[in-house]
């Protein structure tokens, strides 16, 4: 089946049905910042499709210097008010990862379940994009929604296979891991650590 629908994610905002949104931040990322295994010097890192901001205030919050991006108007100032009242300064930007020019690269991409949530058409779109937004070396950790079946909507399924296919040649895998996940989620997640070459 060929998949042209592009989902208006401002809809979702303003009708309030955001069902994705669990009101934290992914549990995978939380535990890879207090992970003993996480030896990276802090710096800036981006969170695209960041929605209400819930990943980016939790790496604010680990001491990195965070931007957020995303394509739905609303979503920025509900980021923001977000951060605001937990006293955290994050530069909340609305933009198309895929198209938005960058004016500076990052240390870190963070992103949980972006890959899946963009038109399967579109991924080599995705690592163009990655490769743009990150500095030589730097690093991408993606949380994927590791799913098998479509049907026509997002999330859209994708598999270790299809992500190493899509991505070695131009990143190196560091570690590839099963994340603690949201209760609806378990088991149908995996982290994914990169280093650009």
């Amino acid at each position: 089946m060929q998949i042209n629908k592009e989902r208006n994610w401002e809809l979702y905002y303003q009708a309030n049905e955001m069902l994705w949104d669990h009101g934290e931040a992914s549990p995978g990322l939380v535990d890879f910042l207090s992970s003993s295994c996480n030896k990276m010097p802090l710096g800036r890192a981006l969170v695209p499709g960041c929605g209400r901001g819930h990943d980016a205030r939790e790496l604010a919050i680990a001491g990195w210097d965070v931007t957020g991006l995303d394509i739905a108007p609303s979503s920025i100032p509900m980021a923001k008010q977000l951060s605001t009242n937990k006293g955290l300064n994050i530069d909340f930007q609305l933009g198309d990862y895929l198209t938005k020019k960058p004016t500076f690269q990052f240390d870190l991409i963070f992103e949980h379940t972006l890959f899946c949530a963009i038109n399967p058409n579109r991924r080599e779109d995705y690592i163009q994009a990655t490769k743009k937004w990150l500095k030589p070396n730097g690093k991408y950790l993606a949380i994927n929604y590791i799913i098998t079946d479509d049907d026509g909507e997002p999330p859209f399924s994708t598999s270790a296979e299809e992500l190493d296919i899509k991505f070695q040649p131009s990143f190196n895998l560091i570690k590839r891991w099963i994340p603690r996940s949201f209760e609806n989620r378990t088991g149908k997640e995996l982290m994914n650590f990169w280093s650009l070459k």
